[in-house]
């Protein structure tokens, strides 16, 4: 059994790992309201380009021609995974439930006789890729120098993916990251993003009407196509901050109820052996006060 002074110790360390995890649930919570706010704003420029998107695509015959972003290789062999986590821990699965998605779909490319490379994004995800994947990582795009990746580091991202794209590394490319539904809730989502798959048609303005480009549909996607990526790809970082938000804040929201709860088993256990070397010093002294 453990002496008082150990169970004080023990008391008084999980006293301070609580203050610790209450003063990071506090800061995720400041932060998620931000980061929502920044994933919820986007969200609606994603949708309208999707829809300009499809309205372009649908005006046009994919040909040989066609740009190589939507045209594709001609090829299905080569599948790059574009991973996106964070460089932070103590955020409860949120990491391990986007690269589990991630190896789940490579084992599944592979199964079908396709070669698999990784695109890592963050530093949290490298690890665990690397123990089963070692010689199939293409690039890492560090930003641990980065306070909040943005829109600057998504046009990064998809300059590098495009020029791997335009020296045949590659013939597919798909994204994966954590969209935001709640605080409690962060679903780990696949996105193809090259070439861009064509969306689904949509009246642009949402009256129906015919909508005439100027210049023509092939110049305006030409425009387009790399706009679009950054938009998915920025879109993707601002949906995994809010994720990583949320998924920190209920994981130190329970590690400080679970330290409230092992404090109050410590301090039950403190008094009783507390209680009982009174007790067995009380029966000395009456012992030797008979025996006189």
């Amino acid at each position: 059994m453990a002496s008082l002074k150990e169970l004080k110790g023990r008391i008084n360390s999980v006293k301070s790992t609580q203050k610790i995890t209450k003063a990071k649930q506090m800061v995720a919570a400041a932060k998620l309201r931000r980061a929502q706010a920044a994933a919820e704003a986007a969200r609606p420029y994603g949708v309208k380009m999707a829809e300009v998107m499809g309205s372009l695509a649908s005006k046009i015959s994919v040909s040989d021609s066609s740009p190589k972003l939507i045209a594709g290789t001609g090829k299905d062999q080569i599948h790059l995974l574009v991973v996106a986590n964070s460089d932070k821990g103590l955020c409860g699965a949120f990491n391990s439930n986007i690269v589990r998605a991630a190896k789940a779909r490579a084992e599944e490319l592979k199964a079908d006789g396709k070669t698999v490379l990784f695109y890592l994004i963050g530093r949290k995800g490298r690890a665990p890729i690397m123990r089963d994947w070692p010689k199939s990582i293409l690039h890492h795009f560090d930003t641990t120098d980065v306070r909040d990746p943005g829109y600057a580091e998504a046009e990064r991202i998809v300059a590098e993916l495009v020029a791997l794209y335009e020296q045949g590394k590659f013939d597919k490319a798909h994204l994966f990251f954590s969209k935001f539904k709640n605080a409690l809730t962060q679903e780990p989502t696949e996105q193809q993003i090259i070439p861009v798959p064509a969306p689904k048609v949509a009246a642009v303005g949402g009256s129906g009407a015919a909508v005439e480009y100027e210049p023509d549909e092939d110049e305006v996607l030409v425009e387009l196509l790399p706009r679009y990526l950054k938009t998915q790809i920025f879109g993707a970082l601002l949906e995994n901050m809010a994720s990583e938000q949320g998924a920190s804040m209920t994981a130190m929201d329970n590690a400080t109820r679970n330290a409230g709860d092992l404090i109050n088993k410590l301090t039950i256990q403190y008094n009783r052996s507390r209680q009982a070397a009174i007790t067995t010093e009380l029966i000395e002294i009456i012992a030797g006060a008979e025996a006189l």
